[in-house]
């Protein structure tokens, strides 16, 4: 069963968003989505849906600036507020929550849980960047162009639905931010990723307080293609699996 719904997070931004209900969740999963996507978008749907049939109640929604959502992407930093509130409403079902994020997801899930510690009882991060630095290729090129020109900013806009603020911040990068975690983490990303090294992976992991995993997904792209299904699950499945403190 799939419910639409509408939820206004901290700083007042109205957010569309979408739950799976299982009779009987082993956990709640709340999945953040990565640049350009959002909750219905096929990727994002695959997991959830996968996840669903695993057993699990599952959370995803429009960050802010994207799809049905309101607001202005803010790359990361205050989508941390969309993060908060999405997990608020999957604790209703009185189970762990786990929070999974790509891309820009995986930075605001870490903004979130640095600033909540005890709010989750994990986070899986995929795709994550390690620091503020874009790829010097044409993928980064194009990817700076759109997020810090007007014109740019004007291409997203028409062509794939998100609003991207003017005026962007800089706040700490993911591997300062993970430092700050202290509920498990596993860093899943692709060996074949176009935007971010497996060596920001390695970075992050290597950053994160204990207990940690890291695992590399041969021939995996970047967010969440299908080949990240089944190494997401199995990381969702490690941080339930472990003792509790």
């Amino acid at each position: 069963m799939i419910d639409a719904f509408h939820l206004v997070t901290a700083d007042d931004v109205r957010l569309v968003g979408r739950r799976w209900k299982h009779p009987e969740p082993r956990a709640a999963v709340v999945l953040a989505h990565g640049f350009g996507a959002s909750s219905v978008e096929g990727d994002v749907v695959a997991l959830a849906e996968h996840l669903h049939r695993s057993a699990f109640d599952v959370v995803t929604y429009d960050a802010r600036g994207h799809g049905g959502s309101g607001g202005t992407c803010t790359l990361g930093d205050l989508e941390r507020h969309d993060v908060a509130a999405a997990v608020a409403v999957a604790a209703r079902a009185d189970t762990p929550v786990v929070v999974v994020g790509a891309s820009m997801g995986a930075i605001a899930v870490l903004h979130h849980a640095a600033g909540r510690p005890a709010s989750v009882a994990g986070l899986v991060t995929v795709s994550c960047p390690a620091r503020w630095e874009l790829p010097r290729n044409a993928r980064g090129i194009l990817s700076a162009l759109m997020t810090q020109t007007a014109l740019g900013r004007w291409i997203a806009r028409r062509h794939l639905r998100v609003r991207i603020a003017a005026q962007l911040t800089r706040p700490d990068p993911p591997i300062e931010l993970v430092t700050r975690v202290t509920t498990p983490i596993a860093v899943v990303h692709g060996s074949d990723d176009p935007f971010i090294d497996p060596s920001d992976a390695a970075a992050i992991h290597a950053a994160a307080p204990e207990p940690r995993r890291l695992t590399v997904v041969e021939e995996m792209g970047h967010a969440l293609p299908e080949a990240s299904i089944e190494p997401v699950q199995r990381a969702i499945e490690w941080v339930l699996d472990l003792p509790p403190d």
